[in-house]
């Protein structure tokens, strides 16, 4: 007999778990006691969010190396091949998108190890669902380059492909480098593509605002500074 790699979406701030994760996920999650994170610190925070019924001193967190190697992998997976099951979790939102996880969902399934997904918050699919863009033609690209003129060589590529493609660019940035990035896409993308800003996801001051470039130059952008967004874009 071997474990199940359950995967377990997190809460994309500090909202109560009612406001993001059905029942259903909730219970799974408190299930278990052995889980592997990104960040150890904020699994923790997570699970006592939920309302995990086992203290948090007697359950096994293995946290994720900053440089995953294969070592690694197989040790994490240890206990799945023991049969013991073991819930995955990012630092944010869905594991396995945008996380360093998804090098032991692949490893599992090379073992043949049973994986489940749960359902859960995902920015990404959430800004694109509220965007007004492509959601039939789309890519998410993580961080663009920090710095110039990477950055903006980078914006004019997205920018070029999404009108070759007619595909809707998605991207995040640090978010103390938001008004960094917004700047340099008012720069570098055509006037007439559209550009979407989804900022602080699920939470009561989440906002949401699609404009084309030129209309976004005539107005005040929006307050991003240390607020989690993610960054849409779609040109003609």
């Amino acid at each position: 007999m071997t474990g199940t790699l359950w995967l377990l979406p997190v809460a994309l701030g500090d909202a109560p778990w009612q406001d993001y994760l059905p029942p259903a996920t909730r219970e799974a999650t408190c299930r278990l006691t052995r889980f592997v994170a990104e960040n150890a610190k904020t699994a923790r925070a997570e699970l006592k969010r939920i309302g995990h019924p086992v203290p948090l001193r007697e359950l096994a967190i293995e946290q994720l190396p900053a440089t995953l190697t294969p070592a690694d992998v197989e040790h994490l997976l240890a206990p799945l091949r023991a049969g013991h099951d073991i819930g995955l979790m990012s630092e944010a939102g869905c594991p396995a998108v945008a996380d360093p996880g998804a090098l032991l969902v692949r490893r599992a399934h090379e073992l043949g190890l049973v994986v489940r997904p749960l359902v859960g918050p995902s920015s990404l699919l959430l800004a694109l669902m509220a965007s007004g863009l492509d959601g039939q033609r789309f890519a998410f690209h993580g961080y663009l380059p920090a710095r110039e003129p990477e950055r903006s060589t980078r914006i004019a590529e997205l920018d070029k492909e999404s009108a070759r493609l007619q595909q809707t660019q998605i991207f995040i940035e640090t978010p103390y480098r938001n008004h960094v990035l917004f700047a340099a896409l008012l720069l570098n993308c055509r006037p007439k593509t559209c550009l979407c800003l989804a900022i602080d996801l699920t939470l009561s001051s989440e906002h949401i605002v699609t404009h084309r470039i030129v209309d976004w130059k005539a107005a005040s952008p929006p307050d991003m500074d240390k607020r989690p967004t993610v960054f849409l874009l779609l040109a003609d």
